[in-house]
């Protein structure tokens, strides 16, 4: 069984957390006491991936409420929404964070029209908050033993982004199949991009992988071409933070690129997504709403600035890679394809 540092815990009536912007360099666990620092967690990327960032949510909002001195369910209801609407302000692009927030707040809304008490609801949310990440874990290995079949031993995998351990519960999605592969003795050779500006493939998955002694050699994002060129790798395998309906993928900057790379190539581009990152409310990519974040992270680099003052900047931290460049989605309940047409808005609805 995979053990790797948990970037999550709920202990002591408080969400403990990797601090994620600070490694490779430190090693640094947070405990969060308020829904101020959860928000700021979440925004300033102490916690990211979609997963991460819904479990977190999930907690923040159990911590917002825990100590109300609210007694009216209808008044303990409104103040819940309203702390559901703050968190909901950190991050735009992963549906994680809403999805996880929803359910929390079905849970309370269940719990008002059968006149449970403000106290006995607290519980209830705090205990939906614990099954989401003991369903995330669950969810995660079973995307992995999905994925591990598409891959045989000795392969090379480009992946890019934080898709790992850090990002999720355990295992992680885009991940989890590599871990799997260590367990049973297989030798897969990982290619990680940087992924420029705020280096997640840097800085989080080459260290995780690395630590959990796996093959992994970290590439800059513009030799992507290259390896697939000189066959080192023969798959691509991304996360997600949002599928649309009709199968556009919502991940991190240069994803679109990548999976580009890869169709020029003939290389197989898999999408490994929990359901939770499935939104079929939003029916094709356009309606995504992209995160745009500060031009620093663009303009300085390791400490120095790299970019000549008052340059314009767009630093948007999410793009969207059309269904037609997916060659499958990894799911917890299996591998979907594209229907016959080459889209996948029946397929996902029906699998939902």
């Amino acid at each position: 069984m995979h053990k790797s540092i948990q970037s999550l815990q709920w202990k002591n009536d408080q969400l403990i957390l990797l601090d994620q912007s600070l490694l490779p360099e430190e090693t640094v666990f947070l405990s969060l006491s308020t829904i101020e620092e959860v928000w700021e967690a979440i925004r300033y990327l102490k916690v990211r991936g979609a997963p991460a960032i819904g479990m977190a949510a999930a907690y923040g909002l159990y911590i917002g409420i825990q100590n109300t001195q609210e007694r009216d369910i209808n008044s303990f209801i409104e103040d819940l929404e309203k702390k559901s609407d703050y968190l909901s302000s950190a991050r735009p692009t992963a549906v994680n964070l809403f999805w996880a927030l929803k359910r929390l707040k079905e849970k309370a809304y269940d719990g008002q029209k059968k006149g449970i008490n403000v106290e006995k609801i607290k519980k209830i949310l705090l205990k939906e908050a614990i099954e989401i990440q003991e369903e995330d874990e669950k969810v995660c290995r079973k995307i992995g033993e999905h994925a591990l079949g598409l891959f045989q031993d000795g392969m090379g995998i480009l992946t890019h982004c934080n898709a790992g351990s850090l990002a999720t519960a355990l295992y992680g999605t885009a991940t989890a199949p590599f871990y799997i592969a260590k367990e049973r003795g297989w030798n897969l050779k990982i290619f990680v991009n940087e992924t420029r500006p705020v280096l997640q493939g840097a800085r989080l998955t080459a260290w995780e992988l690395q630590q959990a002694g796996i093959d992994v050699t970290l590439i800059c994002d513009n030799m992507a071409a290259v390896v697939m060129a000189n066959r080192s790798v023969q798959a691509v395998i991304v996360g997600t933070d949002r599928v649309a309906a009709n199968g556009d993928v919502a991940n991190k900057i240069g994803t679109y690129m990548v999976a580009i790379l890869a169709k020029e190539h003939k290389l197989p581009f898999y999408v490994a997504a929990p359901f939770s990152s499935i939104d079929l409310s939003t029916p094709t990519g356009t309606e995504i709403q992209i995160e745009e974040r500060s031009g620093d992270e663009i303009i300085y680099g390791l400490g120095k600035k790299i970019a000549p003052e008052g340059i314009k900047v767009f630093n948007p931290a999410f793009d969207i890679t059309p269904y037609s460049l997916v060659t499958a989605f990894v799911t917890e309940k299996g591998i979907v394809y594209p229907d016959q047409a080459g889209r996948y808005d029946n397929v996902l609805h029906n699998l939902k």
